[in-house]
């Protein structure tokens, strides 16, 4: 068959040899890069991105009355809406692209065999309302799960009910109050919390009806003077329990941490142990070991789960053995049936305060939290912790000739745990913010550490154990690089950041005039 289009020759031009007018463009560095235009600015009518199968079903009308008004969608085709959201996603800070040394919060790596497993068809396409029979391998994973807890926390029970740290502290304090009540001593509703406790303590204690006291802390440890006073001033008949979390927020063991236990307990009351820090102890200091009546897991913070944004929480509770009776239900149990080990559901606990969570808890990330146990193993756990460990040290090291660090004193055997806190006065003297040098920090590429919190003018400062000693030395020489500009020229530290997508934001007129929808002009 001839074709009709007739082809060039080899020896002359294919392209016209008139030079076609080009438009040219400016290449925008990283601080102009442009803003992204919204869906709805890049619609374009009749564009569509799926193509529908025919119809096989009979056509009927919908009332107006249901149906309301039309929903203005923006038209764009598959690629359209790929690249635009892509475009987005690299707009974004994560902690996959990112050092994330954010005090506290514990924003670490997530390794992607706990997104591996999570995923496997046999997990996902399980109903919650299905027969036991029919889910026995889920049941094994949960109850592993919840052994694993038990073990690494000294304490015999632990409920995977919570779905959040702050749940579990909310579901663990309903527990105490149980006991107290079960046991003729409904009048135990004080609630004593450090001074530098999570935000969420007191709050939790709130919410469970509880009067909440704070107890000082000396030098970043729990003052056991004050301590004292608050159990002689209120009464130990009327103290439930005192929540502590350990290591603290300083980024400190707290030595005398028996010591709190043993007053605490000789008060009739009970220790609560706010776990968001286990990942400084893991393998290392069981709980249980220390006085410890009942605590929480952050698992995000600990075992590598989805953290805020990323996924849903969870925050497993264990208790001692005398408040194990009160724990959520269901749990799950392990019997052994005819020769053959069986998993099953025991709601027969009749002092239990009852359901805290649907069904079973946050399965996926419960199955995340086993892969990562098992993964890791004993001796994996316990390299967790000290790698941590050593990670807050190092760079509490190199940083503490610019930046003041009032609870880090390795001379005197203070070492951090697995964070530490500066409070970098001398550079604040020179007319710069805390603000300041955060922003700064974005313009390395570098998330700004905590700020402000647990004391003014602080910077906390946590870099987990998943990232490597060229990670920290590039942090280190950073905020080193920041102390040397603010000593040369205090006033252009106002300008960060000066290479990110965006520059300054007016937070206060943010906060105040927050533009929650999108305005589609015309």
């Amino acid at each position: 068959m001839t074709s009709s289009m007739s082809l060039p020759r080899l020896d002359e031009p294919m392209m016209p040899t008139t030079k076609p007018t080009v438009k040219t463009y400016a290449i925008p560095t990283r601080g102009d890069r442009p803003t992204v235009p919204s869906i709805f600015e890049k619609s374009q009518p009749g564009l569509r991105g799926v193509d529908l199968p025919a119809l096989d079903v009979p056509t009927h009308e919908i009332p107006e009355a249901i149906l309301g008004e039309t929903p203005d969608l923006p038209e764009l085709g598959q690629l359209q809406v790929a690249r635009h959201y892509s475009h987005l996603c690299e707009r974004n800070f994560s902690v996959d692209a990112n050092f994330y040394p954010l005090g506290s919060c514990t924003m670490k790596y997530n390794p992607r065999i706990n997104e591996f497993a999570a995923a496997q068809s046999g997990l996902i396409n399980l109903h919650p309302m299905q027969d036991e029979a029919d889910v026995q391998g889920l049941l094994q994973i949960l109850f592993e799960t919840r052994r694993f807890f038990e073990v690494i926390s000294g304490l015999p029970e632990v409920s995977l009910q919570p779905a959040a740290g702050a749940h579990g502290e909310f579901a663990a304090l309903k527990v105490i109050r149980a006991y107290f009540t079960d046991h003729g001593q409904p009048g135990r509703h004080i609630v004593i919390a450090t001074d530098n406790a999570h935000g969420t303590n007191p709050a939790s204690c709130m919410m469970c009806g509880a009067a909440v006291v704070k107890v000082k802390t000396a030098g970043g440890y729990t003052d056991l003077d004050d301590l004292r006073r608050l159990i002689d001033e209120h009464g130990s008949e009327n103290i439930a329990a005192l929540m502590i979390t350990n290591p603290n927020t300083a980024g400190l063991f707290d030595t005398c941490i028996s010591e709190v236990a043993q007053l605490v307990h000789d008060a009739g009351a009970m220790m609560y142990l706010d776990g968001a820090n286990m990942n400084a102890i893991l393998g290392k200091v069981r709980p249980a070991d220390f006085g410890t009546d009942i605590m929480h897991y952050n698992t995000h913070k600990t075992f590598s789960t989805p953290h805020g944004c990323g996924g849903p929480g969870s925050g497993p509770i264990a208790a001692c053995s005398k408040l194990a009776p009160y724990l959520p239900v269901p749990q799950v149990v392990k019997q052994e049936r005819d020769g053959h080990t069986v998993y099953s559901l025991d709601w027969d606990r009749p002092k239990s305060i009852g359901k805290v969570r649907s069904f079973f808890g946050q399965v996926g990330v419960l199955v995340r939290c086993w892969t990562y146990i098992a993964a890791c193993g004993p001796d994996g756990l316990r390299n967790v912790a000290e790698t941590a460990v050593l990670s807050a040290n190092y760079l509490a090291a190199r940083l503490r000739n610019e930046f003041e660090m009032p609870f880090f004193h390795p001379e005197d055997g203070h070492f951090a745990a697995h964070e530490f806190v500066t409070v970098p006065k001398s550079l604040l003297a020179r007319g710069v913010t805390l603000l300041d040098i955060a922003k700064r920090l974005i313009d390395y590429d570098i998330h700004p550490p905590t700020m402000h919190w647990p004391v003014h003018d602080c910077l906390m400062v946590e870099p987990t154990e998943t990232e490597s000693k060229e990670t920290l030395d590039r942090f280190a020489d950073a905020m080193l690089a920041i102390a040397e500009q603010i000593k040369r020229d205090a006033e252009s530290m106002a300008q960060a950041p000066e290479h990110a997508v965006v520059r300054r934001l007016d937070e206060v007129a943010a906060a105040r005039k927050p533009v929650l929808a999108y305005e589609r002009s015309g």
